[in-house]
């Protein structure tokens, strides 16, 4: 149906859109700019002034309304792409669609956008505590994957060759750990724990405490017993992200370097591409001491780089789905 996949497509622009937005609300220490949910200091349509009783029933919360603003501006962005994942699972759900394909992730994507609106909320009433601003993340990206994989069912792909399924499902695995480790940097305000590159504090491994630094259930800034988290917490943090650098660029690149050698060299490149382009803005936000949209660029192209191996994955896949569907409609 021309209607679904336009709408999928739409959906799939604005999850982008709404990723960045995040990230944008994040990092320019927005995300308490309204203090309740879902509207902004009781407005549900747009910010008061700073003089309105509504800002005085929140003393504890300094209003800033450019804050307010990007606050808003991205719970609409999210607001409306729930509407459209509405639509997409009505539509999933229409007797022609359920013909060709199964309601059953346009219904599940329907569910994560709820828990979605949750932990926003969540995001808020708990003072941004680190475990539910990653959780976040990571829904705002699960979202993103979710769209993807239903947009290219809507088109007719070739498969990969066996040989690259099992590079394909690692460097996938791989690129996931290393987004919620950098969500884990960005809730924890971690990103400039090292301000050089190569080294960290000028030293290959400089002290670093593990196990505060991967304790989740706790306040923002505190260790789990209510104390003040230590420099060295932050340090282990940026350095498990470093880490996870590695690891992408092994098995990223492997998975490229597997791809070119069976001829598949557009998908190949881009993956050198994106790779190449995120370790790059990821170096640069460290030398460069985290400028706004270098560190914005750093989510949307995280959010890319998994979109590519993503779809990867499901192209190595598509000859098992294409037979799997076969079998169903053959005669009897």
């Amino acid at each position: 149906m021309r209607l679904y996949a336009r709408l999928l497509l739409a959906a799939t622009l604005l999850a982008v859109v709404v990723i960045g937005l995040g990230a944008y609300v994040r990092l320019s220490d927005a995300g308490l700019g309204c203090p309740d949910w879902p509207g902004c200091y009781g407005h549900l349509l747009g910010v008061p002034d700073g003089s309105s009783a509504a800002v005085a029933a929140h003393p504890q919360q300094p209003f800033d309304a450019g804050k307010a603003w990007k606050e808003m501006i991205h719970r609409y962005a999210a607001g409306t792409l729930g509407l459209l994942i509405l639509a997409i699972c009505v539509l999933a759900w229409r007797t022609e669609l359920r013909r060709t394909q199964s309601p059953a992730l346009p219904t599940l994507l329907l569910g994560l956008i709820g828990l979605q609106a949750a932990l926003g909320m969540w995001t808020v009433t708990l003072l941004l505590k680190p475990l539910i601003v990653t959780l976040h993340l990571l829904g705002g990206m699960a979202t993103l994957a979710l769209l993807v994989t239903l947009l290219l069912r809507t088109t007719a792909t070739s498969s990969f060759a066996p040989a690259i399924r099992w590079p394909a499902a690692l460097a996938l695995l791989v690129v996931i750990g290393q987004i919620a480790l950098g969500g884990w940097v960005s809730s924890n305000y971690a990103a400039l724990a090292c301000p050089d590159f190569p080294f960290c504090q000028g030293q290959w491994l400089p002290p670093a405490d593990f196990a505060h630094a991967f304790t989740v259930h706790r306040e923002l800034g505190e260790t789990a017993h209510g104390e003040l988290i230590s420099g060295e917490a932050l340090t282990a943090i940026h350095l498990a992200h470093r880490l996870g650098a590695v690891l992408v660029l092994l098995a990223v690149g492997a998975l490229a370097a597997r791809l070119l050698g069976h001829g598949q060299r557009h998908w190949g490149s881009l993956l050198l591409a994106l790779l190449g382009l995120q370790l790059g803005l990821g170096i640069a936000n460290v030398l460069l001491s985290l400028p706004l949209l270098l560190a914005v660029a750093h989510n949307l192209g995280a959010a890319a780089l998994l979109s590519a191996v993503l779809a990867v994955n499901l192209r190595c896949r598509t000859r098992q789905i294409q037979t799997a569907g076969q079998m169903k409609t053959a005669p009897t």
